[in-house]
């Protein structure tokens, strides 16, 4: 142990000298240069390690006033284990410079261990630092303890680097204070103008917009509502278009039977509330035969007649059956007549119904009719003249 502490102190002391002579150095610690538990030593002597680097951050052709610099070397192929130690930083270590960081190790590259040689790095270690006045400067020699796997202690000796600091010329003899100067107005472009522009049009648009559709709701409320057609009106007026087509023919007749039951569907939806237009046929004529149960034979026989319509329209649409020129002939007048025929009935119904409304209601009173006057009547009621009584009361009492 005594051997071991011997030996740094000897370290130590070969540190000092160069940084006393120098001024730009500081001692370190034994401790930073082996840790406690290293290996027994067994010697050491100074190695030039070659040429520090100084690169400016900011890149230029001259260092000028606060200007910082990365100050460093680089460490080639370290061995896995080798441990270093570096000089403590300060303020005091260059007159003049300061130090903006500590000493930072990056990894530049490895190199995998192989039967002749052992794991191995390239380090490069740095530190960034400045100056405030203008003037030359000079940068010690940088002693770098090194310690190796095997316990052997080595110095490495870096050269001194000097940098000059520069600051910008100033002729005091011209030079004169200028007020500051306002903010530069760029001129507008098409590309900053165009945006604006499209966005005041459609603006303009929604506006124009919104002002159509409240007038076209207001003109809606002011006309009431949509006056509908009646049912057997709609169906009437679809069916007198099938009428002088020429449908029938056997290239056409998908389309005609088509035509025909879609118009015949829609007219039973409105008329019996059945959803005739998703239902198929034999759905549609179970929904209708309890309505007809009432209804006398005619009617029956018109529904079984709509129905093998319905069917025949069925085999031309889905079995690519052909009509018969009568079957195609009768197609328009039993829709009609149905359509007609249903109508009529309801009609009647609401004839039926008002007429028996009627009959409820009990008789209006007849209005009393005021007698007229006679001329008796006027005569009787009519006020006495004086004359006619004998006088005005004076003239009676005279007489008297």
């Amino acid at each position: 142990m005594r051997c071991k502490l011997f030996i740094l102190s000897l370290l130590a002391l070969a540190l000092t000298q160069p940084a006393a002579a120098q001024g730009t150095a500081v001692t370190p610690d034994a401790a930073d240069v082996v840790s406690s538990d290293a290996p027994q030593l067994k010697g050491g002597h100074s190695i030039h390690g070659g040429v520090p680097f100084l690169e400016q951050l900011q890149k230029r052709d001259s260092i000028l006033i606060a200007d910082q610099l990365l100050y460093g070397v680089n460490l080639n192929k370290v061995e896995s284990g080798t441990q270093y130690a570096f000089p403590q930083l300060s303020d005091s270590t260059a007159r003049g410079v300061m130090f903006l960081s500590p000493w930072t190790f990056d990894t530049l590259k490895v190199y995998k261990a192989k039967k002749d040689r052992p794991l191995s790095y390239d380090i490069k270690v740095s530190t960034v630092l400045t100056a405030f006045d203008e003037g030359e400067y000079r940068l010690g020699e940088l002693p770098v303890a090194r310690l190796t796997a095997d316990g052997v202690v080595d110095t490495l000796m870096f050269d001194s680097v000097r940098f000059k600091v520069m600051t910008m010329p100033v002729d005091t003899t011209s030079f004169q204070p200028h007020d500051i100067k306002d903010i530069i107005r760029y001129p507008l472009t098409a590309a900053e103008v165009l945006p604006w522009v499209g966005l005041f049009y459609l603006v303009v648009l929604l506006v124009i917009a919104s002002v159509c559709l409240v007038k076209m709701h207001r003109r809606k409320l002011a006309e009431g509502p949509e006056r509908r057609d009646p049912a057997h009106i709609v169906a009437l007026r679809k069916l007198d278009g099938y009428r002088g087509d020429k449908l029938w023919a056997p290239e056409k007749q998908k389309q005609f039977y088509s035509g025909v039951t879609d118009v015949l569907r829609e007219y039973i939806a409105s008329r019996y509330e059945i959803g005739a237009m998703e239902m198929t046929t034999n759905e549609i004529f179970r929904e209708m035969k309890p309505k007809f149960a009432d209804e006398p034979a005619d009617r029956k026989a018109l529904l079984k007649d709509l129905e093998n319509l319905f069917e025949t329209a069925d085999y031309v649409k889905f079995a690519k059956h052909t009509a018969s020129e009568q079957e195609n002939a009768a197609v328009l007048p039993l829709a009609v007549r149905f359509v007609t025929q249903t109508y009529q009935d309801e009609l009647n119904a609401d004839a039926g119904e008002a007429a028996a409304d009627d009959a409820s209601m009990p008789p209006e009173p007849e209005a009393v009719q005021p007698e007229e006057k006679t001329k008796d009547d006027n005569d009787r009621f009519a006020p006495v003249p004086d004359d006619a009584a004998g006088g005005k009361p004076e003239n009676r009492k005279e007489d008297e």
